[in-house]
């Protein structure tokens, strides 16, 4: 099958022991980002397998339409970056493992590297002494403060793990059924949205961005924060109101945000406000790009375009359109 891989920035894929398992095929991979309709026709002209590195790229009809080759896309996780009913409607295959109860342990270190880079000000301590000066001010520990975690799920509960080693308590706000889940396995929960606002030092926000998510915390949210509290996100940029993180951080509560997501991606010079201000520690949407979490992503995509060319397709969001 000819095959297109899209958005691998750092040429990282061809190098992993997974992508012996596309032998056989004629892969093409992208290094750049390109959203243009028609420049995305252009290059997709003759594919058959288009691979998705998560939802940098999106599949809309416009450009759906124009590609009358493609059989198959090949990705891992969520979708809303993809019109599932577009490609339905043109027979084209979506396969996408959900990677089962195995959380991303990189984005889960990524959280924590965030939250002790702001904590402890690394990049400004970094910066005074190659300045020629010596220690800036005193940062902050976390051994008994604690760590409000929004959203209950893999990736939380990899982080609440690490919690207990730095002595932190944990207090979760979560859906009801998530609530409980959580206070089973021995973690506070906060009696109200508010409280969990008011009473945590560090949050951090860890669900799926869907309708019922989408813009979850909310600028009233974040003004009952403490001064001296941080707000961490690396799930989706989504979550919050738009333009609330913002304006919190200029008006001083929440005291610090770590960021890793946008609300458009990839950032240009200019396009983010966060990037600004600085008592905002941003990073470039790296929470899963390591070469360990991409060994595991991407043996599963490679394992879809094999299944899909054996006649045997599995993890299929829209199997109405496999004719076998």
């Amino acid at each position: 099958m000819k095959v297109t891989i899209l958005d691998d920035y750092f040429d990282t894929i061809r190098a992993l022991p997974c992508f012996g398992k596309l032998d056989g095929h004629d892969v093409t991979i992208w290094n750049d980002h390109v959203q243009d309709v028609d420049a995305l026709a252009e290059r997709l002209a003759e594919t058959e397998a288009l691979v998705l590195i998560r939802e940098r790229t999106h599949i809309r009809r416009p450009l759906i339409e124009k590609l009358s080759n493609l059989k198959l896309v090949s990705q891992r996780s969520v979708y809303p970056h993809i019109d599932v009913d577009a490609l339905t409607e043109k027979n084209i295959l979506l396969c996408s493992g959900q990677h089962g109860d195995a959380p991303s342990y990189a984005t889960a270190e990524m959280t924590w590297g965030l939250i002790l880079t702001a904590m402890r000000e690394l990049p400004q301590q970094m910066q005074s002494l190659k300045d020629g000066n010596w220690q800036l001010a005193p940062g902050r520990t976390l051994r008994h403060k604690t760590l409000g975690i929004y959203g209950f799920g893999r990736i939380s509960r990899a982080v609440a793990d690490t919690a207990r080693s730095f002595g932190m308590r944990t207090l979760v706000w979560a859906r009801e059924a998530s609530r409980e889940a959580a206070k089973a396995e021995g973690h506070d929960v906060a009696a109200s949205k508010e409280d969990f606002f008011r009473d945590s030092d560090v949050i951090t926000l860890h669900m799926r961005l869907k309708d019922a998510t989408r813009h979850i915390v909310t600028a009233e949210d974040l003004a009952l924060m403490k001064p001296t509290a941080l707000l961490v996100n690396t799930s989706r940029a989504g979550l919050i109101e738009p333009g609330a993180l913002v304006a919190a951080l200029k008006a001083g509560r929440p005291g610090m945000a770590a960021v890793d997501v946008y609300d458009n991606e990839p950032v240009t010079q200019g396009s983010e406000p966060l990037l600004a201000l600085p008592n905002a520690y941003c990073t470039p949407h790296i929470g899963y790009v390591t070469v360990d979490e991409w060994e595991i992503q991407f043996s599963d995509i490679f394992d879809q375009i094999v299944a899909y060319a054996a006649g045997d397709p599995i993890n299929m969001i829209n199997p109405e359109v496999w004719k076998g």
